[in-house]
């Protein structure tokens, strides 16, 4: 039934923090409302038009597209600052038709890369131009009609109006709103007269921002949020009242029950809408080929450079490769994307040629061979029987998904070049847009509202960290939170619950290009952010269904690290290195993975893969490529199953013989998506089509079409000879651990970047080590990790060094790597540039004085300066860095001095600056304490590098601890431990029956612990466990240690400053004299080492002058029964042995 009142003047959170509602809560407020169709027109842009009208037309409501666009007082290119925020009106268009559709992203378009000034900009002359489809309300009292009524007066609001039904002949409609507001009131009034006076049609609306009345506080907190201001700042921004909601059609009427054709016209304008936005059409970029091919087409062209391929991939040419390129090139003909390979092709040649690091391939793109013969991928998908129909299905048509990882740093010349080959108008980058999630919404709202922000922070700490986690999870979980949300801080949570999940912000998504036929205007709106990058309006899931061509090219860091560790290497080897060729089977490669040695290697670095590793010890790529895949969310247990059945400690069970041949490789286990394609094709007959859809439904869990494939899957079953009851159990092992499979060819090309990561690490550590700390020099979390690592390498990191240091980090030699300072919080690499440029022309900095005299201190300023100090960067000039850090200011102005003076010729060539302007002395001080010196030190660089805060309490920790790092030794699943250092990397979790628990790790002076403690012993220990805290830990080891991090589970938590009486060993004292020998000394050793145990060994001696020597043993701890202080006493006498 079609409803009499239509809402066209609508927002959602597209309106950029104007919009307290999303199109799912507009629809579904619809949908309460009995409303078969709405507008949305959202300030400016077109951001959520697609997926409102595919959401819109899935629940059977009309979609009305259009936009509230900004329009200068002018022209729109002219920027004028006296008439500042206020220079524009605004204007409602709706898109009538498909002609409308495409002129108003026209408009809108023209707004942000041309009319921007403090908002997306049109005009009257840009309205012209684009007009046609377009139907034209004359908006709020923001419009120029009710402006120019209000205070221009008649004639002046009658000019206007003749403007726009000029320029929107028949489609000119005089809008009328009634939010309670006086000015609204007398503009109904001037504004009906004026229409019954020109003739033109009247419309009501009501401006909605919000679904609910009772949403209007959320809407205020939400614009607050938008323009940083406060809730109780009286000068804002602010809607007043609150009526700006979607209002039924009984509150519609009885506000414009005086105007029913205003009403009438809303479901009139509604009718005669007819957009269809084609959404089964590709548009795609036709590839041009060169001048001079004897191809006739791009299908022959195509052919033609895979053939040439072929040849120079394959050494030995077989039947298999020709039938396998010939049926992959005729699907290609058949679904029109021979130029889609053709574009790849090329930019990836490209960037080949000029040295931009490519990766092997990613996605389902490797299963094909033809991706291989041209290039695009370097995984020979025969070798691994990788499946095209994983990649493109013929069945189903959908465009060809080739992502492609390129080297972090120069992706972006990659992106130029397709810009020269198919013009700036044709390529750009792709939007993304940021979403209010639980914690930062807390924060966002909590400042508005003006919590204090120790208050705000702590709710906001009170959800727990992780992907997909909502403020209704969090609530479940948390008490703490709970409690809050019904007491001091109701109205700060349901503030949030309402705004949670709304758009806050546009930005570029960080890999995706779009690529047109032509002006991608044609086809999308653009954007224009503030910082000049021009993006798409529609994201990449919109781009997609409008049928453009998008590309993720994706800057992979670890590509960065491949190409920089070989720049390394051929610095100090003088070696070339092509890290494409190197052999794939190197023992040594795979030996390093056996043994979970695999921190800063790509894809197998957690703690868990690493266990994994060490108890499946692979051997072969194969062994990487399916852990690589097993380990991610699902059945943890088909880890553990596989590992054995490698090992053949479990039985290989097929279900049937017949699985084998897809299963042999995993060992009966399904690993990989290809894997339950391949079993449908054998088991069910299924084509590898059929086979990719049956595998998308499990995925996806798709119910429907998954009882339709297990239909038909039983059916071709028992035309192959096995029973109904056997097919079934088959298709619900499909069923069960399917929706699990990983995909293959991606495993296998990540597997590749993997491997080369661990040859780099294997054979060239310290090149290796320094590539991936120079990467992750902005991330202090990841660096700590990292140096961490090499010191269990025996490679030392050395302080930053002014005179030694470079930008980056350097390996000086096999066992020693120089620090790279843009690891050093508030530098910066343009500072840096200028400090090392000073030091090659002018030679090494004698004095901090010397040092602001030689570089720019536009570059190089106070901040800088400060935190080089911080750092230790001058240690190697003065070591007393409270000493420079107090001197800071008077050596700028020393350098300020003295180029003053230089620039003013004022020094004689032949005399020292200094004759002319005085060096400071350096101030009388004394250095500040070694721990307050090591925590600024942390500060600026996130980790101790010349000193560590734990060496004060260092005889505590060595006594107490009964784990010692150094020593490599095999460590037996639950073994109790005991070990102290300081609380890291602290984070809240929350168990299967919601109870906070955390992990955190405890760095130590050997080594790091990875800690785990659950509730009960979380509850007694959280005031403890804080970020810093140096504490004791006793617990058990999870898992056998060989030489990765240890990693317990904490049943206890002791302050350091109590850990002597609350966990003092016992001590088992002997007292060796004179007389006793060296065999009886032997003898007690050999006692010692046989009774091992929890106790400190201390033994007495006498110096030559008479005095007492105390010694304790630091590598053995021994038993304190009675059998062993039996055997010692037989040895050294009675009085001669004891327990304290």
């Amino acid at each position: 039934m079609k409803s009499e009142f239509i809402h066209l003047h609508n927002h959602s959170d597209h309106s950029l923090l104007d919009g307290a509602q999303n199109v799912h809560s507009i629809l579904e407020r619809m949908d309460d409302l009995s409303m078969d169709s709405v507008a949305l027109t959202e300030h400016g842009n077109l951001f959520g038009a697609i997926s409102f009208y595919k959401q819109a037309k899935k629940n059977n409501i009309k979609p009305i597209i259009g936009c509230e666009v900004y329009v200068a007082k002018g022209s729109s290119l002219i920027r004028d600052k006296s008439g500042g925020m206020g220079n524009y009106n605004h204007l409602v268009l709706i898109a009538q038709n498909l002609k409308g559709y495409k002129n108003l992203m026209k408009i809108v378009t023209h707004g942000y890369l041309e009319g921007f000034y403090y908002k997306p900009r049109v005009d009257l002359e840009i309205l012209k131009k684009y007009n046609e489809g377009i139907i034209c309300m004359s908006a709020c009292l923001k419009g120029s009609l009710p402006e120019a009524l209000l205070y221009s007066g008649y004639a002046t609001g009658q000019a206007v109006a003749e403007e726009y039904s000029s320029i929107f002949p028949g489609r000119y409609y005089i809008e009328l709103q009634n939010h309670g507001i006086p000015e609204e009131i007398r503009n109904i009034e001037l504004a009906s007269k004026l229409a019954k006076d020109m003739g033109l049609p009247t419309i009501a609306t009501n401006d909605a921002h919000y679904a609910r009345k009772e949403h209007h506080v959320a809407h205020d907190v939400h614009i607050c949020i938008g323009t940083g201001k406060q809730l109780s700042d009286t000068k804002r921004l602010k809607y007043p009242g609150n009526e700006f909601y979607f209002k039924s059609q009984d509150e519609m009427f009885s506000l414009f029950k005086e105007f029913p054709q205003a009403l009438e016209n809303t479901r009139a304008i509604t009718d005669s809408i007819d957009l269809e936005i084609p959404m089964d059409e590709y548009h795609l970029p036709w590839f041009k080929i060169p001048e001079g091919s004897d191809s006739k087409d791009v299908d022959g062209y195509l052919e033609k450079l895979c053939k040439e391929g072929m040849k120079q991939k394959f050494v030995q040419h077989t039947e298999e490769m020709d039938t396998r390129l010939a049926y992959e090139l005729s699907v290609i003909k058949k679904m029109g994307f021979a130029s889609y390979f053709l574009i790849t092709a090329d930019f990836v040649q490209y960037a080949k040629k000029n040295r931009i690091p490519v990766g092997p391939g990613r996605g389902s793109a490797p299963g094909s061979l033809v991706s291989y013969c041209l290039d695009i991928t370097n995984v020979d998908p025969l070798k691994h029987n990788l499946i095209f129909e994983r990649f493109l299905n013929p069945d189903r048509i959908s465009m060809p998904d080739i992502d492609i990882d390129f080297c972090v740093e120069r992706r972006g010349q990659v992106i130029d070049y397709i810009k020269s080959i198919y013009g700036d108008d044709s390529v750009t980058q792709i939007i993304t847009f940021g979403k209010m999630q639980a914690r930062g919404v807390i924060r966002d709202v909590g400042r508005v509202m003006s919590y204090p922000y120790s208050e705000v922070d702590g709710i906001a700490k009170m959800i727990p960290e992780g992907p997909n986690i909502t403020l209704d999870k969090a609530l479940k979980q948390s008490s703490e939170l709970r409690t809050a949300s019904q007491t001091s801080h109701k109205d700060l949570l349901d503030n949030a619950k309402i705004l949670e999940g709304m758009t806050r912000h546009a930005s570029i998504h960080a890999a995706g290009v779009v690529v047109a036929p032509g002006d991608l205007t044609d086809f999308v709106p653009l954007y224009k952010s503030s910082q000049g990058d021009v993006t798409s309006q529609y994201d990449m899931k919109e781009l997609e269904s409008v049928g453009l061509l998008k590309m993720d090219f994706l800057g992979l860091r670890n590509l960065t690290v491949i190409d920089k560790a070989l720049e390394l290497i051929k610095e100090r080897f003088d070696k070339d290195i092509d890290i494409n060729v190197i052999p794939m089977d190197d023992a040594k490669v795979y030996d390093l993975f056996a043994k979970g040695l695999t921190v800063g290697i790509f894809q197998f670095e957690s703690a868990g893969m690493r266990d994994f590793l060490k108890k499946l010890k692979p051997t072969g790529i194969e062994g990487l490529v399916a852990m690589n895949a097993l380990y991610r969310p699902g059945p943890m247990q088909n880890i553990d199953r596989y590992i054995k059945r490698s090992h053949g400690e479990e039985k290989v069970d097929y279900v049937h013989p017949l699985l084998e041949e897809a299963l042999k490789e995993t060992h009966g286990i399904i690993v990989y998506q290809e894997q339950v394609m391949q079993i449908a094709n054998i088991i069910a007959g299924f084509t590898l089509s059929e086979a990719d859809e049956m595998r998308r439904a499990i995925g996806k869990k798709i119910r429907s079409l998954m009882d339709k494939m297990a239909e038909k899957f039983v059916e071709g079953a028992i035309k192959n000879g096995l029973t109904k009851a056997k097919a079934k159990q088959i298709f619900e092992l499909i069923d069960k651990f399917a929706q699990y499979g990983f995909n293959k060819s991606h495993s296998v090309a990540y597997s590749y970047i993997a491997y080369q990561t661990g040859w780099l690490k294997t054979h060239y550590t310290a090149e290796f080590m320094s590539a991936n700390l120079t990467s992750e020099m902005t991330n202090t979390n990841r660096v700590v990790v990292l140096i961490n690592e090499c010191r269990k390498l025996k490679i030392k990191v050395n302080a930053p060094d002014i005179n030694k240091s470079d930008i980056d980090f350097i390996p000086l030699n096999d066992k020693e790597i120089s620090f790279g300072l843009n690891a050093i919080k508030n530098v910066g690499i343009k500072a840096l540039e200028q400090c090392i440029k000073a030091r090659k022309e002018q030679g090494k900095f004698t004095s901090i004085f010397d040092f602001v005299t030689k570089v720019d201190q536009r570059l190089v300023n106070k901040k800088v300066l400060e935190s080089l100090i911080l750092a230790g960067a001058f240690d190697a000039i003065s070591s007393n860095r409270a000493q420079l850090f107090e001197s800071v200011d008077s050596a700028i102005s020393y350098g300020q001095q003295v180029h003053k003076a230089s620039n003013k010729n004022q020094i004689d060539l032949f005399s020292d600056e200094e004759d002319l302007v005085k060096q400071p002395d350096l101030p009388n001080i004394e250095d500040w304490e070694n721990q307050d010196k090591l925590k600024k030190e942390k500060e600026v660089l996130g980790l101790y590098v010349s000193g560590n805060p734990l060496l004060k309490y260092a005889d505590t920790l060595e006594e107490l601890s009964n784990y010692d790092f150094t020593e490599k030794k095999y460590l037996k699943e639950n073994s109790l431990i005991r070990i102290g250092g300081a609380v890291s990397s602290f984070k809240l979790h929350y168990d299967k029956k919601n109870q906070p628990m955390a992990f955190f790790n405890l760095d130590c002076l050997g080594g790091q612990v990875e800690s785990i403690i659950f509730h009960d012993a979380f509850e007694k220990y959280k005031e403890i466990i804080s970020e810093g805290n140096i504490v004791f830990l006793v617990g058990n080891s999870t898992s056998q240690n060989d030489f990765s991090d240890l990693k317990i589970i904490v049943d206890e938590v002791v302050p350091i400053n109590h850990a002597k009486k609350v966990l003092k060993l016992k001590e088992i004292n002997i007292k060796i004299g004179k007389n006793v020998t060296k065999d009886t000394i032997d003898e007690v050793y050999k006692h010692a080492t046989e009774n091992l145990g929890q106790s400190l060994f201390v033994v007495h001696m006498n110096n030559q002058d008479g005095s007492s020597r105390r010694i304790i043993s630091k590598k053995i701890r021994v038993s304190s029964s009675n059998h062993f202080l039996i055997m010692l006493r037989d040895l050294l006498g009675e009085s001669n042995v004891w327990i304290s």
